[in-house]
């Protein structure tokens, strides 16, 4: 039996629709979907009709992040620790590269590189129950996918700090009221509710829209991706402790971990 694309691409008039879809596996990076993601991107870049894109997921989950089961870093062992590292977002970070307006529709949960995934995009839609966090130390990780960078630009360094130094997991609800997300709707009502800001977005002069959107992340030194080249170097430090062994495993064996600081 042949799967279906692990990422699919749909036209919607002026918009497109970019569609993480391995809901066994809750959307998560593996090669499959991250290759996919960054193939849709590149098509997207070359697509001058499309005014406004929307990522979503199938399933219960928009993206949950590494496949820990599977891998943490990509790329051969000839490759230095921190290119594997960010080799495992680099894909996710091309969504930066779009010029047009980019929004998650955040249909379910969105961890750790999953949340991160929303984050490079310019608008988020999330579901009201859905469970959002960026879980880094829990599992003995230093934070990757710039995540260090742009939380602290949408809910300031103070919130920033508090929901990375606990690796606290929150629902849509409480994301809204922090200013991690845009808005939360009901899981039913997310893709709906982003298609309708898609599509308002779209309605406005193209070229207008596209360069309101460089100037204001002109205006606020935008350099995510610096930033999650930086980040590469200190989770590939944190991957050689024992600690982060401790916390992957507790995660695949559903308990609490025990770190030792070592």
């Amino acid at each position: 039996m042949t799967l279906e694309p692990a990422v699919l691409l749909e036209r919607r008039g002026l918009l497109a629709v970019v569609t993480l879809n391995r809901p066994e596996n809750r959307n998560s990076m593996t090669d499959e979907v991250l290759e996919g993601l960054q193939a849709c991107v590149r098509e997207l870049r070359a697509d001058a009709e499309v005014r406004c894109v929307v990522i979503t997921g199938t399933g219960r989950s928009f993206c949950a992040g590494a496949d820990f089961n599977s891998q943490v870093q990509r790329g051969g062992k000839e490759r230095l620790p921190h290119e594997r590292s960010f080799s495992m977002y680099a894909p996710f970070l091309e969504v930066l590269e779009l010029e047009v307006p980019t929004i998650a529709a955040m249909n379910g949960h969105a961890i750790g590189g999953g949340l991160g995934l929303a984050l490079v995009c310019d608008l988020r839609v999330a579901s009201c129950e859905a469970k959002y966090g960026a879980n880094f130390v829990r599992l003995g990780l230093a934070p990757g996918m710039a995540t260090t960078y742009l939380l602290p630009r949408l809910v300031g360094m103070p919130r920033a700090l508090e929901l990375l130094l606990t690796g606290r997991i929150v629902t849509g609800t409480e994301a809204a009221a922090l200013g991690i997300v845009n808005r939360a709707v009901a899981p039913e009502q997310v893709l709906d509710e982003s298609l309708a800001l898609a599509e308002e977005i779209a309605s406005n002069a193209p070229i207008a829209v596209q360069l309101t959107k460089e100037a204001l992340y002109r205006h606020s030194a935008w350099d995510p991706v610096s930033a999650a080249r930086f980040e590469a170097h200190l989770q590939s430090r944190t991957l050689e402790t024992r600690d982060s062994r401790e916390g992957i495993r507790a995660l695949i064996e559903k308990r609490s971990p025990t770190f030792r600081g070592e």
